[in-house]
């Protein structure tokens, strides 16, 4: 074979990747090379290529790591001593099949059998791909899950000596409830699961236009269908945000002038943003703003929480999406805010009220979900933020008298902390209720579904947090929900790294959420242009 561009001669056939030696001025987007990163040498994709000072850089992604590790590199950490994999050739466009080889009369596309899902909307099916550095995206893609089959009683686990445990009788689960495929489930990445929904559905391997991502988003809610955003290149090399410094992980449509600016300045209180420090500086002399520009829905010790809508104070909360989205690559950045509710956690100090987070809320759900999108800024993750989060929205759920759920895809931190939350507060209720019965104050007995209402978790939660645990069984002709050694070992454990670090669990007081459900008019919950 002829080298092609001046580079060395490349191996490789049709069925296989195409390898060969590469040089900088051979090299182009989508060869995968030799990457040095943290001492070791990392394959890694190229995704965009620019001149800075006369020099090339390469934006990089690491193979089988999150997108939130891709940055420019130089050439001097590319290792050219090894061959490099060549991108495939661009298949065909459907117009030139079409001129070239008409597809016969009899060709027609598989049709949908009744009961089948759409690939956009069904449930989540167990994918396997493994990444011990960084966890990666749980998204909708697949079949409908099948239904749970009992597993056999006596089997092991269902011994009397095979752990020591404590059951809790749930008389009434139906048959048909989704098996516990999560509890086994490797978390698969988001890029993955966009061109695998893209590649099954053929009405939709062009990008939307703007009416059909209208309508998706009319019914979606948190802004994440249109799949071509995730794979844009992070634009911003570094942000300010008050006191912190922070790398963004994702792009997010900002100015394309602010490119060029080694730090985008963003005032912690307004959200504005300047592409130099002395503008920034003269914009802090002049902002009078101290906290969210919402009312002030809770209050304790450490945090406040303010509630504000997107229909009135859409500026401010656009600004929040352009930042949240250097942090959620699912999210599809759009200004029209006025269909949502914006819930911000903040600390507080002389001063003023600093953003610790958010969670986006949909001001009428037809599916019922509580958030929409869900953020806590780097600088604050780890510190048990996210959980409080969490318990704030499952708190206005309650409130409401409503069971709620979050809008899936998660994002692969989300998914996380939701299991986390999950987890510790189902163990919570039946620890409580075995206490109760107990003491003679309750039934002995609980059902998923008082489960549920204790908790304002649904059905369907409550279940794959039971099937994760592996709390779920089958005895005697009737299902068994039972709190294991293992469990409570887990719940100990967390008990003593707390108290080992001297940390206080936050925790969200009913009684000082000062807050009732609003009601709005049919034009409030949409978009008003």
């Amino acid at each position: 074979m002829a080298p092609r561009d001046g580079s060395q001669e490349r191996t490789g056939t049709p069925d296989t990747v195409e390898k060969g030696m590469a040089t900088i001025n051979t090299l182009r987007i989508g060869v995968k090379a030799f990457v040095e990163k943290d001492g070791e040498k990392r394959k890694a994709e190229i995704l965009s290529i620019q001149r800075k000072k006369g020099e090339p850089n390469y934006y990089v992604h690491y193979e089988e790591f999150n997108k939130r590790l891709d940055e420019w590199i130089p050439a001097s950490r590319l290792d050219l001593s090894q061959e490099v994999e060549w991108p495939q050739p661009e298949a065909p466009t459907k117009k030139s099949q079409k001129s070239t080889a008409p597809a016969p009369k009899s060709a027609t596309l598989p049709k949908q059998t009744a009961g089948q899902k759409h690939p956009r909307t069904s449930n989540t099916v167990a994918t396997s791909r493994k990444n011990s550095e960084s966890p990666e995206l749980s998204t909708t893609t697949g079949n409908a899950a099948k239904p749970a089959r009992s597993p056999l009683v006596g089997g092991k686990e269902n011994r009397p000596g095979s752990d020591r445990s404590i059951s809790v009788i749930a008389p009434e689960i139906t048959t048909d409830t989704p098996k516990g495929e999560d509890s086994e489930l490797d978390l698969v990445d988001i890029q993955d699961a966009a061109a695998a929904a893209k590649a099954s559905n053929p009405q939709h391997q062009a990008p939307y236009s703007r009416e059909e991502e209208i309508e998706k988003l009319r019914t979606g809610g948190s802004m994440t269908q249109n799949q071509t955003e995730i794979s844009r290149v992070r634009n911003l090399g570094h942000i300010q945000l008050g006191a912190f410094e922070m790398e963004p992980w994702y792009f997010s449509p900002y100015p394309s002038t602010f490119t060029a600016a080694e730090t985008v300045y963003i005032c912690e209180f307004c959200l504005s943003y300047f592409d130099s420090n002395q503008t920034f500086t003269r914009h802090r002399a002049k902002c009078t703003l101290l906290h969210p520009p919402g009312n002030e829905i809770y209050r304790d010790s450490s945090v406040s929480f303010f509630e504000i809508d997107g229909r009135r104070q859409r500026r401010w909360c656009r600004n929040l999406c352009l930042l949240s989205k250097l942090f959620l690559d699912h999210k599809t950045l759009y200004y029209d805010v006025d269909p949502f509710l914006f819930y911000c956690m903040t600390t507080r100090d002389e001063h003023g009220c600093h953003l610790v987070g958010y969670f986006s809320k949909e001001k009428e759900s037809a599916e019922g979900y509580n958030v929409a999108c869900i953020l806590t800024l780097p600088q604050y993750q780890r510190k048990g933020y996210g959980k409080l989060l969490i318990a704030f929205s499952y708190e206005l759920s309650k409130r409401e008298g409503k069971l709620g759920s979050p809008e899936k895809p998660l994002s692969d931190l989300g998914l996380l902390g939701y299991r986390a939350y999950w987890a510790e507060t189902v163990t919570d209720v039946l620890l409580d209720h075995e206490k109760n019965s107990k003491d003679g104050k309750g039934s002995s007995e609980i059902s998923v579904e008082e489960i549920g209402a204790l908790s304002a978790m649904t059905t369907n939660d409550v279940l794959h947090t039971l099937q994760n645990l592996n709390m779920l069984r089958y005895s005697k002709g009737q299902h068994v929900i039972v709190l294991t050694e293992a469990v409570l070992e887990a719940k100990e454990k967390a008990k003593a790294k707390e108290k080992a670090k001297g940390l206080t669990k936050r925790r969200i007081e009913p009684a000082r959420l000062m807050w009732k459900p609003p009601v709005f008019t049919a034009s409030s919950r949409t978009w008003n242009w």
